[in-house]
């Protein structure tokens, strides 16, 4: 009998040990989901849902309920002008669909800015600034220029005294607004070809830009972010002499005239000089 009451409590305080180390464990990872829950709130400041496009969108392309979808997002990352309201996204009362205005790959949150009011169809009017205007010029430009870059334009021409090729910047800093949509599946990366692209310009730019397209070829150089490159006052003119170092051969000096020497001989008191030899 005591035998068995001897191995009874040794069974229940294996048992009670078992427990109180289960229990143990059981706290420490709680305490520790709680503790990496805390940083990663400290580190996010929470989750919201924000609506994305579940598909790639391109400019001008109507979005419909069809097209976007709601996921978790961090709160202290949250872009500007995003949507986490269904109700503002698509309001009730909107009889027509809201258009994109900005190319957006596929999970990419929907901003104000990227799509217009509903109804408003897509267009150039809300990217340009007063007084400023849209004018399209066929340049060759390299596929990584998008609206939103600011570019130098660069002519090459005919120079007009002198009938030699000569590369001059005529504008510095144009805003690109809107660029053609060619298939890309035919272009390589950063290929130079010749495409259509919107700029805006005042109205004085636009004369000099038609002028230049009707008399030359004109190039686009992406403008970096350094904010003195929008105000470079430095002119830019090459030449093919500049280049290869070509001198135009100057014109050899006319041979000088032999030396004549006369005599005034009087015949019938008329005076009449006739050569002679010359003499030192």
């Amino acid at each position: 009998m005591r035998m068995i009451f001897g191995l009874v409590l040794v069974v229940g305080m294996m048992l009670a040990g078992a427990a109180v180390f289960m229990a143990k464990n059981f706290i420490g990872q709680q305490q520790s989901a709680a503790q990496r829950e805390k940083q990663l709130m400290a580190d996010t400041g929470g989750l919201t849902m924000v609506f994305v496009v579940n598909k790639a969108k391109d400019y001008g392309d109507p979005l419909t309920k069809d097209d976007v979808q709601r996921i978790y997002w961090p709160k202290n990352a949250l872009p500007e002008g995003a949507f986490e309201d269904g109700e503002l996204l698509f309001p009730k009362d909107a009889k027509d669909p809201r258009y994109v205005v900005r190319q957006m790959e596929k999970f990419e949150p929907i901003l104000a800015v990227k799509v217009t009011a509903p109804g408003e169809q897509a267009g150039l009017n809300g990217a340009i600034e007063k007084g400023m205007r849209a004018f399209a010029i066929k340049v060759d430009a390299a596929d990584f220029l998008q609206p939103g870059d600011r570019v130098d334009i660069y002519w090459t021409g005919s120079s007009g005294a002198s009938g030699s090729e000569i590369t001059q910047r005529i504008e510095t800093a144009v805003k690109i607004i809107a660029v053609d949509r060619n298939a890309k599946s035919t272009v390589a990366a950063g290929e130079i070809q010749s495409r259509t692209m919107t700029v805006a310009a005042t109205p004085e730019q636009v004369g000099r830009l038609a002028q230049a397209q009707a008399t030359g070829r004109l190039v686009m150089s992406l403008v970096g972010n350094d904010s003195t490159a929008a105000s470079d006052p430095t002119e830019i003119k090459v030449t093919t002499t500049d280049i290869n170092g070509d001198k135009i051969a100057a014109p050899e000096a006319a041979a000088p005239a032999p030396e004549a020497c006369y005599v005034t001989v009087r015949q019938g008191g008329v005076p009449t000089q006739v050569p002679i030899a010359c003499t030192n």
